[in-house]
């Protein structure tokens, strides 16, 4: 039975088995990220993470924008304490996104851009109808689009990411695709359900051996070689001396499916 827990008017969250639904919901400002929505977003994950019961949770919007980025509108005229507290806020909101144990799965429906493209880069992974497409536009309105080319420029490669920076071009969902921005497209009609699918494989897992893996993995992605399997040895060590291991090798081993633990 779903349930929705502590919504607010521009994030709903809805609750489903394993499955955690976050929706932005501000359609008719193109789910721009204001500073209360980024807050409140923040405050959504953080609530979901830290459900036990959760173990995958999806980022969806309503309408037909999946973000437009920042709410332009609180970033004009303010003095730069203003503007600090807005990028701060945004700041936040991306690592709170990959320091949650869960995995978020962007479910995107339509153009995401600026800070909406940020946001569809920084979840771990990403599903994309073939009618969206991205962009980080910045530069043609006089304000660079730094921050969203953190999360870009460590979702694609170096080039096609300062081509997108630097034109503010958009970027077809297929095109997004090859350039490594999300996992895959499908029709219009089918986001919602290949969405779940993924995300029902994954709770398939341990959660908690998936979080470990979340967690490692964006320890250890920016390391130096030698210093990612230092530390990665050890995660795994530990890992593999705790009961999730033990239950999953041991049922493959006897060919059952596994029960984890609790």
């Amino acid at each position: 039975m779903a349930t929705e827990v502590k919504s607010t008017p521009h994030v709903l969250v809805q609750v489903d088995g394993a499955i955690a639904t976050i929706t932005l919901n501000r359609p008719e400002k193109r789910n721009a990220l204001s500073l209360e929505m980024m807050r409140s977003l923040t405050a959504a994950l953080r609530q979901v993470g830290a459900q036990r019961a959760v173990q995958v949770v999806v980022l969806a919007a309503n309408g037909p924008v999946f973000s437009a980025g920042h709410d332009l509108s609180e970033l004009v005229n303010r003095d730069i304490a203003n503007y600090r507290t807005i990028f701060d806020a945004c700041e936040v909101l991306m690592e709170t996104v990959q320091a949650i144990p869960q995995p978020v799965i962007a479910c995107i429906q339509g153009p995401a851009t600026a800070a909406g493209c940020q946001l569809a880069a920084t979840c771990d992974l990403a599903i994309a109808a073939d009618i969206a497409w991205f962009a980080t536009p910045g530069v043609k309105i006089g304000l660079f689009c730094s921050t969203p080319m953190v999360a870009l420029s460590r979702a694609v490669g170096r080039k096609k990411a300062m081509q997108m920076l630097l034109t503010g071009e958009q970027v077809p969902a297929r095109e997004a695709l090859v350039a490594g921005l999300i996992n895959e497209v499908v029709t219009p009609g089918d986001l919602t359900a290949a969405t779940r699918a993924l995300a029902d494989k994954i709770a398939a897992s341990s959660p908690v051996v998936v979080g470990i893996g979340k967690r490692a993995f964006y320890k250890q992605v920016d390391m130096p070689q030698h210093d990612a399997y230092e530390y990665t040895k050890e995660v795994m060590s530990q890992n593999a001396a705790g009961p999730d291991a033990h239950e999953g090798i041991s049922a493959f081993l006897e060919k059952r499916p596994p029960k984890w633990p609790k």
